[in-house]
């Protein structure tokens, strides 16, 4: 797709970006462009631009203020050691899009369009991409701005990229997290849109959060809605378990986000010989085998977090540790592997480094 690069007036100087990087909490500093292209059922995809950031003019009554028809994604891009710039899979994540825009009754983007989309902004913007364990943040999303008051699927949709330079997403960097178990609140059930990454999901998960804070946690935990007792997912990260025989379990998809680096650490589990399952695992099993000592690791991964050790959960029931808070060396090696491959340190399978051509 041709994208038509409009001038930015906007842009911080050399001095002023330096300083904005310096320690940038996550997804509080953004870059000086964005790019948009637009979606009717009349044009199809059209009208792609990269500008300068700024706000969208919307009317009172756009559809995604009052039916939240809206999808997101999240990527990161790397300054490999060449001085080059890397994207992790972005193919993945092009397709999981499309996957909750089928769900969210929205119109799919080409995936090629998607991937060259985050190019268009990584080229544009190459300068904010840090070094050292810095990433630049990639948020791709979509929302409806047809102007209407009724339930049905919208007509009009904005597409859009914004990035931002960001550091460890945890504070205090990658240590062990502690997560609270929620009692009364849950993510998804079954037929819902737990698999689809849209925001609804996640404003529904705030309240559980903002529990698990008030506890003392980084993270809540949800259960299943049917029993309330099968372990699924964080509020925004997926589980693996490891026990004393070296073997791993991780909760299945459906009500969960296919999350990309959970597939990840799928295919690298299997390729180290690990023996994984993906099943389901409950609470009440969490807690016999933390205190048996048959459970000797658990860790939660997502894009921004890459991957985070678990050293405590907390709840109502109880309390219970693992493996003594500290992260243990099957989290470690997977971390360490995986960003590794991420910043094209060491190679990795085929297909998962993205090299951006920064000349366009």
């Amino acid at each position: 797709m041709q994208f038509d690069h409009i001038p930015n007036v906007a842009a911080l100087d050399d001095a002023a970006r330096e300083a904005a990087m310096e320690s940038p909490v996550f997804g509080r500093v953004f870059t000086d462009h964005m790019v948009t292209i637009r979606w009717n059922e009349t044009k199809g995809w059209h009208d792609a631009q990269v500008r300068a950031r700024e706000p969208f003019v919307l009317d009172p009554a756009s559809a995604v203020l009052h039916y939240a028809q809206e999808i997101f994604e999240g990527l990161k891009a790397y300054r490999s050691a060449d001085d080059g710039v890397t994207m992790f899979r972005p193919e993945e994540n092009a397709r999981r899009f499309n996957v909750s825009a089928k769900r969210m009754a929205m119109p799919e983007l080409p995936e090629d369009v998607f991937v060259q989309a985050c190019e268009e902004i990584i080229r544009v913007d190459k300068a904010w991409v840090p070094g050292d364990e810095g990433s630049l943040y990639l948020r791709p999303f979509m929302f409806a701005n047809e102007t209407f008051l009724g339930v049905k699927p919208a007509s009009d949709f904005i597409f859009c990229v914004i990035a931002c330079p960001v550091g460890a997403y945890f504070k205090g960097g990658a240590k062990p997290v502690s997560i609270w178990v929620s009692d009364d609140y849950s993510r998804a059930g079954p037929g819902g849109t737990g698999a689809a990454k849209c925001g609804g999901n996640y404003a529904a998960s705030l309240v559980a959060q903002a529990e698990a804070i008030r506890h003392g946690c980084d993270q809540v935990v949800f259960l299943d809605a049917a029993e309330h007792k099968w372990v699924e997912e964080l509020g925004g990260m997926n589980l693996f378990f490891v026990f004393d025989d070296g073997s791993m379990i991780t909760p299945p998809l459906g009500t969960i986000l296919p999350g990309i680096t959970r597939k990840s650490v799928l295919h690298l589990a299997k390729e180290q010989g690990i023996k994984i399952e993906e099943r389901n695992y409950s609470i009440d099993e969490w807690r016999a085998d933390a205190q048996s000592g048959k459970l000797r690791e658990v860790f939660a991964c997502g894009t921004a977090a890459v991957i985070a050790a678990v050293g405590e959960v907390k709840s109502t029931k109880g309390d219970f540790v693992i493996g003594g808070t500290q992260t243990g060396p099957v989290t470690t090696k997977m971390r360490e592997t995986l960003t590794a491959i991420q910043r094209n340190q060491i190679t990795g399978p085929d297909g998962w480094v993205h090299k951006v051509n920064l000349d366009g």
